[in-house]
């Protein structure tokens, strides 16, 4: 079994670049041609065409990107017809070879947690197994380990939010703590389960979701997690640039994956892409130029 640090780390050396895309289908975002005849408010139609939303995209990125990340948020409110269709587009991408990480941003203490973990990261149990899964880390460190443990269990990996890139984050993540902020103190225990997790060498199991929106932070917590992954939301559509996610990456330009959703699945919207032949080509484009963008700033932090 192959840690999940290093498979996520050889994915995207494989198809050098760290881009990942965001799956977050919103009916009312959705190319025409599949919400004609879909009443919005009937769940599994929905569902149906959430799913073939995003097996095309599957499809048109499979071959650039090593990672893809479906928000269960759009899924799960649609019922069990929305969690029926996350766990085949799961299932479908994983199939297709890319790294899948849930972004559930699930929390909770002792058994609970547990069960989270197993819904989510336990290839035993006919569920939506994912590579990775998204953890909140508020009710304390106690609350992380349960997600850690199944995770190492499996060969799987957890995201512990840390700093995130919404604009109020910092009504709580900043607030000081003894000599730093919660953010800096949330970061030191993810270093602790990150460093634990691969013998102090390489990338561990246990990363750290850090925002684009805050690149001043963004290069401290680079420095203080040097063990940990970190996986920095807010690229393209939040308004964080490829130069705002450079200081993720270590020396060797490794150790983050970044994440583009809005920017990259409804591109047909943009203008930019209106000479697209339908919407699969304004994604594809989209990919390459993000890619571009990361792989010259990237290059340019390290020469």
């Amino acid at each position: 079994m192959i840690p999940f640090g290093q498979r996520l780390t050889a994915a995207i050396q494989l198809k050098q670049t760290p881009l990942m895309v965001g799956l977050d289908p919103r009916f009312e975002r959705l190319p025409p041609e599949l919400t004609q005849g879909v009443e919005a408010q009937n769940s599994e139609q929905a569902a149906a065409a959430y799913e073939k939303f995003c097996v095309e995209i599957i499809d048109v990125v499979a071959d650039l990107v090593a990672v893809v990340k479906p928000q269960f948020a759009f899924f799960e409110q649609l019922g069990p017809a929305g969690m029926n269709a996350l766990k085949n587009v799961v299932r479908y991408a994983t199939d297709r070879k890319i790294i899948v990480i849930g972004d559930a941003k699930r929390g909770d203490i002792g058994s609970t947690a547990e069960a989270y973990a197993n819904a989510y990261l336990n290839p035993n149990i006919d569920g939506i197994c994912c590579d990775a899964l998204t953890v909140n880390p508020f009710m304390g460190v106690d609350t992380l380990e349960p997600f850690v443990n199944v995770a190492l269990e499996h060969g799987r990996g957890v995201f512990v939010l840390v700093k995130t890139s919404n604009p109020g984050s910092g009504k709580f993540q900043d607030v000081p703590v003894e000599n730093n902020t919660l953010f800096e103190t949330v970061a030191d225990e993810v270093q602790k389960l990150a460093e634990t997790s691969c013998s102090g060498q390489g990338y561990g199991a246990v990363g750290a979701v850090v925002g684009a929106t805050y690149p001043e932070q963004l290069v401290k917590l680079r420095q203080r997690m040097k063990n940990a992954p970190i996986l920095i939301p807010g690229f393209g559509a939040q308004g964080g640039t490829a130069q705002d996610v450079v200081g993720g990456f270590d020396s060797a330009g490794n150790g983050a994956v970044i994440n583009s959703s809005r920017g990259i699945i409804f591109a047909y919207e943009n203008e930019k892409w209106s000479d697209c032949r339908d919407w699969r080509d304004a994604v594809q484009r989209a990919t390459v130029e993000s890619i571009a963008a990361l792989r010259e700033a990237i290059g340019a932090a390290q020469s």
